[in-house]
Parts: structure tokens; C-alpha cells; sequence
């Protein structure tokens, strides 16, 4: 058989064990090719009935009586997605930004090793947390010690070793880069690390629904992530945190919200926070938000994480072996590990004129997106693409090229 024909992609398709659930998102263009999910899931059924639900029968009917049910909503649905991650009930909370969050998890991790005057984190990582560490740095008279990396591989153990020593008091780092989809060693980067004494923070926002990360059985001690990109909870869904057990009530949250308080209705004169997880929320949650979040968390946990990961690995696979046989010969390269193993859900393809290619992609409905200076990145969400949405998108991308 041809495996790079259509029959092919279809043959897989058909026997697909997450297949059906890609019945259950609205997909009111039945047309486009969406590669789009690693930066926003496309939205759950289940999702806009309870955002429907939560607007026009609680919030309209219940009116402030809703927060009798509202209130333990963070902690709640953070325990739904806590076997996601691999963390035990009680150790995730569904809140805020996932920017606020490490900037709040980072401040905690830095104010309990006072005597320490660096931070360690990659010159690749993600935008925001270099921006947040970068000003947390500048704030408190800190260095910053870059990782090593390569572009497509990513930070290595080694790389960690040379940078931490007794001087580092935090590594922020992603389990998956937003580049190459390149997954780190996270258990080795944890163990070098914490052997330093150094905490780590590790941002889950391209693993969260995608990639197992068994934080538990890692020893990883503090982590973030967002909901709306391959856990579908919607464009700005909250975010969530993670703060092993035996940190959450030695660690100090930098910001004391009233929904931190141990009690929280008696508005007393002083803070004095709840024990466990549910001492690191802030303020009042956006349950418009929650109520999404929740559906496409649940369906991610009905789905598990291992047949997601199993089928992501041979979705990426298939999109890698098109692009040897299609694009290559064109002028694209790989921008991502050719090993399944230390891939993500993502796959980025490179050519030097990535940035208008993709935008005529989008303009014949195939929707990818761009990373500077040269990446197209491919995003196969499991329960949303099918193998005949990578066949279709990567023949536009090579009918483009060859036009």
C-alpha cells in the first residue's frame, strides 16, 4: 500500500480507538483542516452546553445563591485533572493565568532560598516565563543563568548539571518545548537539580492532555500549565497549578486573597490561610470559564492519557513521514526530534519562508500556525485530528511549495 495516499490515511483512521470522540467538538466547517490545537483546542459540545447551563439557569436563576456550588469549583475540577499530570488528589487547583501562576509559584520558590542569587532557565523557553523570570531577576537583584540547548533537541540533563550549582535557587523550564515539540527529561532534569538544591517549575501548557508526566512519581514539586490548548477549555480558559503535598503549607503564596482564607466568610482582621492546595488560590473564579475547562477536562480523563499519548505518537509520526516524502525533496527540514519518544503533539516544519506560506495555507483553510523566525508548527490534537486532516493540510503545504 501507498502510505502516503489517502486511502492510507483514511485505512487509519478507521481504526482508530479515539475516533469517535471527534464527534463530540463543534466542527460547524466541516471543511477546514484545523493543525491548530496546541495553541487553542477546538471547543467540546459538552462545553457550550455548560457555559449555556452555568449563564442562563445558575447564574440567571440561581443569581448569588450559585456560589453554595460554586465555591469549591478550583480545587474540585483541579482533582479531575490532577490523574492527567500524574499528581494525587488535593495537589491541583484550576486558577488564574498560567502566567500569574508561575509568577507566583516562582516568587514562593525563591523567597524560601533567600541566600541563593540566580535563576536557571532556557533562552528557547516560552515567552512569558522569560519575561516573568527575567523581571522577578531584575526585581530582586538576581542572575540569570541560560541553559545550553539545541534548537531541535532542546535542554539535556548535562546542560542543567554545568548551569546549577549551590548559587541557583529555581529552574523554570517546559516538559515540552513551544518550538520542536522536544519533551525533557523531566525526572533527570528534576533529580540534577534538586540534588543542587534548587527548586524546579515546570510548565505543562504543551503537555497537560498530550504527554504523561506523572509529576508524583517524578518527585516534581511545582508545575503550571493552561487548559485551552489540548485540554479544549477555551481561548483564555484558567489555568491550573501544581504544588506537591509536603510544599503546599511551607511555601508562602506572594499574593493573600480572601479565597485563600481559612475563613474565608468571617472577613477577619488578619490573613491566615488554608491548609493544602486550596491555600494557594487568590481571588473570586471565573466560573463562566471553570464550567468549560471542566467539560474539556473530562473528556480528556474519559479519553486517558495513555491512549492519548499513543495516538499522538503515531499522528506526529505519520505527519513526519509526509514530510520526508513530500516536503523535504521541496525545501522544508524538520524542526522537531525524529524520535516519537522525545516528541510532543506538535511537529514543526521548517522552510525559510515559513511565514507566507502560512498564511496562504489559512486562505485555502488549512489552519496551522507560525513561530519566528521560520517554524510552521503543526498541532495534532488526538481527540480532535484525524489522520486525514494531516493528509489533507501537508498536500496544500506541498502543492504550495511545488506551485
Amino acid at each position: 500500500m501507498d502510505t502516503t495516499g489517502l486511502d492510507h490515511a483514511m485505512a487509519l483512521d478507521r481504526a482508530d480507538p479515539l475516533r469517535g470522540f471527534r464527534d463530540r467538538f463543534a466542527r460547524p466547517d466541516p471543511d477546514l483542516v484545523y493543525l491548530d490545537g496546541n495553541s487553542l483546542g477546538r471547543p467540546p459540545l459538552a462545553a457550550l452546553e455548560a457555559v449555556e447551563r452555568v449563564a442562563t439557569r445558575e447564574w440567571a436563576g440561581e443569581l448569588i445563591r450559585g456560589w453554595d456550588h460554586w465555591l469549591d469549583a478550583p480545587t474540585r475540577i483541579g482533582d479531575q485533572l490532577a490523574p492527567l499530570i500524574g499528581a494525587e488528589t488535593g495537589e491541583v487547583a484550576i486558577t488564574d493565568s498560567t502566567t500569574v501562576n508561575l509568577y507566583r509559584l516562582a516568587s514562593a520558590a525563591l523567597d524560601a532560598r533567600p541566600d541563593r542569587r540566580a535563576i536557571a532557565i532556557s533562552r528557547s523557553e516560552f515567552p512569558t516565563d522569560r519575561y516573568v523570570v527575567e523581571g522577578l531577576a531584575a526585581a530582586r537583584g538576581l542572575a540569570l543563568r541560560w541553559l545550553d540547548e539545541d534548537e531541535v533537541e532542546g535542554v539535556s540533563v548535562e546542560a542543567v548539571e554545568r548551569a546549577v550549582d549551590a548559587d541557583v535557587a529555581l529552574v523554570v523550564l517546559s516538559h515540552v518545548n513551544y518550538r520542536s515539540a522536544a519533551i525533557a527529561d523531566l525526572p533527570g532534569i528534576t533529580d540534577s537539580a534538586r540534588a543542587a538544591g534548587a527548586y524546579v517549575l515546570w510548565d505543562l501548557s504543551h503537555s497537560g492532555g498530550a504527554v504523561p508526566v506523572d509529576v508524583a512519581a517524578h518527585g516534581v514539586e511545582l508545575a503550571v500549565g493552561c487548559t485551552y490548548k489540548y485540554l479544549n477549555g477555551g481561548p483564555g480558559a484558567p489555568a491550573y497549578l501544581y504544588v506537591a503535598r509536603d510544599l503546599q503549607d511551607r511555601l508562602r503564596p506572594p499574593i493573600q486573597g480572601w479565597f485563600a482564607q481559612a475563613a474565608q466568610f468571617e472577613m477577619g482582621p488578619r490573613f491566615e490561610p488554608r491548609s493544602g492546595i486550596g491555600g494557594w488560590l487568590v481571588g473570586t473564579p471565573g466560573m463562566l470559564g471553570l464550567a468549560a475547562a471542566e467539560s474539556g477536562i473530562a473528556l480528556s480523563a474519559e479519553a486517558g492519557i495513555e491512549r492519548i499519548r499513543a495516538k499522538g505518537m503515531v499522528l506526529t509520526g505519520y505527519a513526519v513521514a509526509l514530510l520526508d516524502a513530500w516536503l523535504a525533496p521541496l525545501g522544508c527540514t524538520l524542526g522537531s526530534p525524529r524520535d516519537p519518544a522525545r516528541r510532543g503533539n506538535h511537529v514543526s516544519v521548517l522552510h525559510p519562508d515559513a511565514r507566507r506560506l502560512t498564511a496562504e495555507l489559512i486562505g485555502r483553510g488549512v489552519i496551522p500556525d507560525f513561530r519566528a523566525p521560520n517554524s510552521i508548527r503543526l498541532g495534532l490534537s488526538p481527540l480532535i485530528t484525524s489522520f486525514v486532516d494531516v493528509h489533507r493540510g501537508l498536500a496544500a503545504l506541498r502543492d504550495l511549495l511545488a506551485g
